[in-house]
């Protein structure tokens, strides 16, 4: 079934992220986004790596108005973690974790079979999610059409 896909099991090391902690549709990532740049960029926080975000729940599990997220972006400079703040931001160090990913190549709204060909490999290959699945966005919207957006999606996980 998922045996399509080329899955990767890594160690992801811990980081230091700047975060914008969302509630609600994940329409509104790209404002999000725009928001923790602008900040980022305030502050002076230089970019370490590519953009992500996290998930805490799922759609169609809850209505869209309480779905919990938040994108990141990994910084180079030292910060004490503080916040969110009132208005979702601030910067947290994470734990290192091992991680089954995978690459999508292709337009956000097709990601779905993504993810259930990757927790079908996890299942198949005696893995179990340990955490909430990452995305981390190597290219999209602003220098890359739909079609050319590399997203790797993981899980954090255990063997079981």
């Amino acid at each position: 079934m998922s045996s399509h896909i080329e899955v990767t099991i890594k160690k992801a090391e811990q980081r230091t992220v700047a975060f914008h902690a969302m509630k609600g549709p994940y329409s509104r990532m790209p404002d999000a986004f725009g928001q923790l740049f602008s900040w980022t960029d305030r502050e002076g926080y230089r970019s370490a790596g590519p953009p992500s975000a996290m998930f805490f729940n799922v759609p169609g599990q809850v209505p869209d108005e309480e779905l919990l997220w938040e994108v990141q972006l990994p910084i180079a400079k030292r910060v004490a973690p503080f916040g969110p703040d009132r208005r979702g931001l601030g910067v947290k160090r994470l734990n290192g974790a091992e991680m089954a990913s995978t690459v999508h190549q292709g337009p956000y709204d097709k990601m779905e079979e993504t993810y259930r060909a990757l927790t079908g490999w996890l299942t198949e290959h005696g893995y179990e999610v340990a955490g909430p699945p990452e995305e981390v966005y190597l290219q999209g919207p602003g220098k890359y059409p739909p079609e050319q957006f590399l997203t790797e999606v993981g899980f954090p996980v255990r063997k079981r």
